[in-house]
């Protein structure tokens, strides 16, 4: 088995290690794809991650100050939206058979082995394109986002940051019964909107403006930021309407300079809720579950409500992955979703 581990900020190797025997229980995968996530992946790659300096103390749910962070180097959990496919199983499995394809979880990484209890929860439909499973996890972050913002049927959903999820939560909203308007400075990914899922798609520059103008002064039922910039959740706030609500998807690194709390903010009385894949939507939660999103993100590509594959602008084989990092940290024009190959 070879895996792509991370050694020090925007230095990746390969490791090889040799493969583990199965128990009676396991199945053995291969790895088809593996997405490279433009969010969380590449703040591990940068450093910047809170995760890597801080550690999280899971009984207060706060960050403390530690020797040793939560994630240590080398960093060997790079990668969370893999697909594959199984070609052995252990002496206790008779249901699951060789060449049967699933998605899930388990890093940059050729091969896997799992429980079949793992696999029996993710296999993917007998006739599906094995690069939907790419997306199930981002696809549930985009939904969770979708379930937080309480989309009513009518609303005007703003959607300000046309990346990978952002584009997903466009899709989504709109399968939900919204109007969308898309917002991003990228023309390129504007377009992209337009064609799957945007009703209209505006520039960042003077969004709150234009927005209060299509919604003759009322301003944006739901906003959703899905970009991580401060200057994007600023004008989030100032685009929605009175007592509105604004969701927070974005991974915000650091300390937040520029936002003006002391305005719209609080003279609209805006509800400002965070939307985090940890958890589910609250009001969700006694039906929604994450491993019941990750299922949905995948099905719902599978039937045609979302249409993902299109997201894929770029792909490497896995020998080429530092390469595809390069460009992903670099802000390649064009680029959305990256894509890993392995030998198939």
């Amino acid at each position: 088995m070879k895996s792509l581990i991370l050694k020090a900020p925007r230095v990746l190797e390969f490791e090889e290690s040799a493969d583990s025997p199965l128990e009676p229980q396991d199945v053995r995968i291969r790895t088809l794809f593996s997405g490279i996530s433009a969010g969380t992946e590449l703040t591990q790659y940068r450093g910047t991650n809170p995760f890597m300096h801080r550690r999280f103390d899971e009984a207060q749910r706060l960050f403390v100050d530690a020797d040793v962070p939560s994630w240590d180097w080398p960093v060997r959990n790079l990668g969370y939206e893999e697909s594959g496919e199984i070609i052995e199983v252990g002496s206790a499995v008779a249901d699951l058979r060789v060449g049967q394809r699933l998605f899930g979880t388990w890093n940059h990484r050729t091969h896997h082995v799992a429980t079949a209890d793992y696999v029996r929860d993710r296999l993917l439909p007998e006739d599906a394109d094995p690069r939907i499973g790419i997306f199930s996890h981002i696809g549930a972050v985009a939904l969770n986002g979708v379930h937080d913002a309480q989309i009513r049927i009518g609303d005007c959903v703003a959607v300000f940051g046309l990346g990978v999820p952002g584009q997903i939560v466009a899709q989504a909203a709109r399968a939900s019964g919204a109007r969308i308007i898309a917002v991003d400075p990228d023309a390129a990914r504007r377009a992209i909107a337009l064609r799957h899922g945007a009703h209209i798609a505006i520039d960042a520059a003077g969004a709150a403006e234009e927005i209060k103008r299509l919604t003759s002064g009322r301003g944006a039922d739901v906003c959703i930021e899905v970009s991580g910039a401060a200057p994007a959740l600023g004008e989030a706030i100032r685009a929605a309407a009175y007592n509105a609500r604004v969701v927070a998807m974005g991974f915000f690194q650091g300390a937040i300079a520029g936002l003006r709390l002391g305005e719209e903010f609080h003279l609209n009385r805006i509800q400002l809720i965070c939307s985090q894949i940890s958890g589910v939507a609250p009001d969700t939660s006694y039906r929604w579950s994450k491993p019941r999103l990750w299922r949905a993100a995948v099905e719902l590509q599978h039937d045609g409500t979302l249409d993902l594959l299109p997201l894929i602008t770029h792909r490497a084989p896995f020998a080429e992955a530092p390469k595809l990092f390069e460009q992903l940290d670099a802000g390649t024009p064009g680029m959305l979703q990256a894509m890993l190959e392995f030998d198939t």
